[in-house]
């Protein structure tokens, strides 16, 4: 039996984000699942790397129930972040360069080694040089934000953009921080790190296990973002949007006019 096209696929999803243009949902059609699109994100990762690009880190998706439900999936998943989706702090974005943007709070981890798969969490800032607040922007490439777990992997979990803000020393307490995501300075959600797997910590475990499934080993110096603490709000011309994280402090982008 042969397999779903695996290099066609990443095609069709690199294009619609380069074109900002909406598709289809694709596993249904072309049979793909789960282990499947992990080898298209793969390959849609070295579209990326092919021009340029530099992976810097993964991250998380759906580490919350708000997500979940948002979505209509129910599995953590995993992507991939390079330096050209990366946005400073306080940076423009343009939202025409993307076809339905949102943003989303999470927690960002700075790795200083590579922890083990199942490590306690007493051990846990060993593993970590710094965590600090950031902003997620997702954006999905299939028509009406909808989509199936096969979907969303092979899509590089709606990976778009990202702000990370200031580090610090990891803060007794990150298993319950509060967290605000603000929208032109109001509050839009409210949230705590513990809708991150109970624990961003554990993102970072479960991130190992994951990823290790694939062959894919997290490395010293990579971001890792945990995942949101809240569900994912649509980002509009013109919006001022920032992230506060109990401890941790903000980060912030804008989008263009």
């Amino acid at each position: 039996m042969i397999g779903p096209d695996v290099a066609g696929i990443a095609e069709r999803l690199g294009l619609a984000a380069d074109t900002a243009t909406a598709i289809g949902q694709l596993a249904a059609e072309t049979g793909l699942d789960v282990d499947a699109a992990y080898a298209v994100q793969t390959a849609l990762l070295q579209r990326r790397l092919d021009r340029g690009e530099r992976l810097v880190g993964l991250k998380m998706g759906l580490t919350s129930r708000a997500k979940m439900a948002q979505v209509g999936v129910d599995e953590v998943i995993w992507g991939r972040l390079t330096d050209v989706m990366r946005v400073p702090d306080g940076g423009i974005v343009d939202t025409g360069a993307y076809i339905h943007p949102r943003v989303e709070p999470e927690v960002a981890f700075l790795l200083d080694r590579l922890p083990e798969p199942g490590e306690p969490i007493g051990d846990f800032t060993d593993a970590v040089r710094a965590v600090a607040p950031a902003i997620e922007l997702i954006d999905s490439r299939y028509a009406d934000f909808t989509f199936s777990l096969p979907d969303v992997v092979a899509d590089n979990t709606s990976a778009a953009a990202f702000v990370v803000g200031p580090w610090s020393p990891v803060p007794d307490g990150l298993e319950n921080l509060g967290v605000l995501l603000e929208i032109d300075g109001r509050v839009a959600q409210v949230g705590s790190t513990a809708a991150i797997l109970g624990d961003p910590r554990r993102a970072l475990d479960e991130g190992i296990r994951l990823t290790g499934r694939h062959g894919v080993r997290l490395r010293e110096g990579w971001l890792f973002l945990a995942g949101a603490a809240t569900a994912a709000v649509p980002l509009r011309p013109g919006a001022h949007v920032r992230a506060v994280v109990e401890k941790l402090g903000t980060a912030s982008l804008r989008a263009a006019s």
